[in-house]
């Protein structure tokens, strides 16, 4: 089948050897590639019982059949395996080049099976695969393994993905690296630590087949033009991802001091505006990517001062590393972003264990003695700095964070409904006070909370697909208008994440199905699209069920649904129990125990599941 590779290359770290399995058509065709692939071919290799650290938790990086292709913003690729924070499906999407050399080097996808005993890394181009001698490496930062990997295989345009000290040290959420882009949520870092595999290694140089090849690179030109019309991308190329700071401020988007306040005076100092402004030197592009939302970075002075152009942090890690700490030094969250990429630390669970450890010191609840004496205090981002470190490497109470903020409230006796998780994995930076839409999208996506599978905070500020019937609806909107949308945009981001294409990248539906034919054979028309993303949304669920989350987890701390009293959503709260049995009703699931019904497992065609 054209548009994939065909091939996947299975990784048996516990033997060593190395084999290579054709791309089963079947899955392919009902499920494309990336996540839809990587969710059913797993489903049946783990289990409740699969312990996510131990060497039976398959580790399976994806492609999709546009990855490597000129179709914008086609360089993505995932990883998913059985999360060791969440335990249940863990997913992680990623950008840079990686994923297009994945396609480049003849492979659609990456299979790692149990376990290594020593450190290695594994060598890949169109001719050699092979697993190295890492242990020169293991204990280095992102940074200096990148360098050295290339000069190893004395080739700079080779792309590494690798882990840090915290993927070694099994940090629960430890991310993946690769070209200062991260694999981020759900901790996929710590999995590839427990296997003992510091690092990929991918260089390839063959294009991708396509089925119709002047057709597609056509409507792939013609695409870039039109994703570059929409304004917001126009304003992540000028500002970055954190280019909506102030809105977000003005809305009560942004989450401020560990969700508790409702606006913040520092809004505009950590903005992408002020960041163009100190310390921007340019942007950077992903793969095949028109946008450029990336930031470089330099501080070349003072006590952030940073190694010459580094990583500039995304949004979520502004207001994570910003405004929860009611911090207003963009330098000192630029030095956080750079810390976390380099010991390899997703910024997003961090910085909630970070901002929730201040929020317990403030209250009392944790005192500086607990904290090896460190002493955060609101305002003052040097502690975070140095709790990144300790977190790293497990160091003293680094080894409590490192769990995750549900251990760390289990530890110190908290009451849950301080704590901002779902599904134990720590909410994302959207207030869903502001945008009602995203209660949905945290308490019920597939790999807990979750930004990124339903991306309401931008479609109700205006972004409608009228073409798979997703309405914009008001964002304080908690009608099943709401939840039906919620429901038809998570279908549509899951499809993506079979393709795989950035969620700024918003062409019109059917061109994506175009391009899909033009590259496969396959029909894709607006109802395959919808299909697919159903199934796959419906198999990720499944694997849930068989993993054990009920519609139990499914459920909103309090820390993030108490209405506030000042701020653009002040006196606003959704009402998610009631949200949530709306889109169990559109999703005909069951509502005690979250399964999908026998008729709707018939009618997505998984009722032998």
């Amino acid at each position: 089948m054209k548009g994939f590779r065909g091939k996947i290359l299975v990784v048996d770290l516990s033997t060593q050897n190395i084999t290579i399995e054709p791309l089963k058509e079947e899955i392919a065709k009902d499920f494309l590639g990336g996540a839809g692939y990587a969710v059913r071919y797993l489903y049946g290799l783990i289990d409740k019982d699969t312990d996510p650290l131990g060497p039976d938790n398959p580790l399976f990086f994806m492609t999709g059949p546009l990855t490597g292709t000129i179709a914008p913003t086609a360089g993505r690729w995932v990883v998913c395996a059985k999360s060791p924070l969440t335990n249940i499906w863990g997913e992680s999407n990623c950008g840079g080049f990686f994923g297009a050399e994945i396609k480049f080097s003849g492979f659609d996808g990456i299979l790692l099976l149990g376990a290594s005993e020593q450190p290695v890394y594994l060598y890949i181009t169109e001719k050699v695969q092979e697993l190295r001698d890492a242990t020169n490496l293991w204990g280095l930062g992102t940074y200096e393994t990148h360098k050295r990997l290339k000069e190893a295989v004395k080739d700079n345009l080779a792309r590494v993905a690798c882990i840090g000290p915290a993927g070694e040290n099994l940090v629960k959420y430890a991310h993946i690296c690769t070209d200062e882009r991260a694999a981020g949520r759900t901790g996929m870092g710590a999995i590839m630590g427990s296997k003992k595999v510091k690092a990929m290694v991918v260089r390839g140089k063959k294009q991708v087949d396509l089925v119709n090849p002047e057709q597609f690179n056509q409507l792939a030109r013609e695409l870039h033009k039109e994703v570059m019309e929409i304004f917001t991308n126009q304003m992540f190329q000028d500002l970055g991802t954190s280019g909506a700071v102030d809105m977000y401020n003005y809305r009560g988007e942004l989450p401020i001091k560990y969700w508790t306040q409702g606006e913040f005076d520092g809004a505009y100092s950590i903005s992408g505006a002020s960041m163009k402004e100190t310390i921007l030197v340019k942007n950077s592009h992903c793969f095949a990517c028109p946008i450029g939302c990336g930031r470089v970075v330099n501080i070349k002075e003072g006590k952030y001062k940073t190694p010459g152009n580094i990583k500039g942090p995304e949004y979520e890690t502004v207001a994570g590393y910003g405004s929860q700490i009611l911090n207003d030094n963009i330098e000192a969250i630029a030095k956080a972003n750079y810390l976390c990429n380099d010991w390899g630390l997703d910024t997003i669970s961090s910085s909630t264990v970070i901002a929730f450890v201040y929020y317990l010191f403030d209250k009392g609840v944790i005192t500086a003695k607990e904290l090896d004496g460190i002493t955060p205090q609101w305002g003052d981002p040097d502690a975070a700095l140095e709790l990144i470190r300790k977190i790293a490497l497990r160091e003293g109470i680094g080894d409590v964070l490192a769990e995750g903020a549900d251990a760390v409230g289990r530890k110190f006796h908290v009451d849950p409904d301080e704590i901002a998780t779902v599904a134990k994995i720590e909410i994302p930076y959207h207030d869903l006070r502001s945008t009602f839409g995203m209660a949905i999208a945290y308490a019920a996506s597939p790999r807990g909370a979750d930004h990124n599978s339903c991306d309401m905070y931008q479609t109700s500020l205006g972004q409608p697909f009228p073409e798979v019937d997703i309405v914009s609806p008001d964002h304080f909107d908690e009608s099943t208008e709401m939840t039906d949308a919620c429901a038809r945009l998570q279908d549509y981001r899951t499809f993506y994440s079979t393709v795989i294409m950035c969620l700024f990248c918003n062409p019109s539906p059917s061109s994506i199905g175009r391009l899909l034919t033009y590259a496969t054979g396959l029909e894709i028309g607006i109802p395959e699209i919808k299909k697919i993303g159903e199934r796959v949304l419906n198999m990720k669920r499944l694997f849930n069920v068989k993993m054990g989350r009920t519609s139990d987890w499914d459920r909103l701390p309090a820390i993030v649904t108490n209405p506030l009293p000042e701020g653009g959503a002040a006196g606003k709260s959704p009402d998610w129990k009631k949200m949530l049995k709306q889109f169990y009703a559109f999703r005909k699931w069951d509502l005690k125990t979250g399964t999908p019904t026998k008729e709707k497992l018939e009618e997505l065609g998984l009722h032998s599941l």
